[in-house]
């Protein structure tokens, strides 16, 4: 029998809850969202998140009713979290490592100091490549800040 689109959509949404929501694109695919409509539709295997490590192909798995695989090595090694941090006495402000960012981490304006928002940021990586200056590192990162529910907004419907 063949899963309908609402069950394929509920299925990618359930999976998306799973992600660990970095969108680094290290599966092959522009964030966690696509990545999870792919593996609902079988177009994708559910070992190729980096980030989610092994638990995350154990509990996509689970969603999915597909036998546990090895992390695929194309995509990457699962690694501790990690969070960016900007040398901000090296940052000629040229603003490339806030458009790399998916998640908005990154502050600051043009021809200036940019700085990090901890809490923000999912250790991704992608601000890494494009910063001119290599005034970007990766620091371990408490894995309750990078797993940290996203907030409420303020505003009732």
């Amino acid at each position: 029998m063949t899963a309908s689109r609402d069950d394929r959509n509920d299925l990618a949404a359930r999976i998306d809850a799973v992600l660990p929501q970095t969108q680094c694109t290290r599966c092959g695919y522009p964030a966690c969202r696509p990545y999870a409509e792919a593996v609902a539709h079988g177009e994708a295997a559910i070992n190729r998140c980096p980030p989610g490590g092994d638990a995350g192909v154990r509990a996509l798995a689970a969603l999915t009713g597909r036998p546990v695989l090895p992390l695929d090595p194309q995509c990457g090694a699962e690694m501790p979290p990690a969070v960016a941090v900007i040398d901000e006495d090296a940052c000629i402000g040229c603003t490339k490592c806030i458009a790399a960012c998916p998640v908005d981490a990154i502050v600051g304006a043009a021809k200036l100091m940019h700085t990090v928002i901890p809490q923000f940021c999912t250790g991704c990586e992608l601000c890494i490549p494009p910063c001119p200056v290599d005034c970007i590192a990766m620091l371990p990162g408490p894995a309750e800040l990078l797993r940290a529910p996203k907030p409420a907004l303020p505003c009732a419907a």
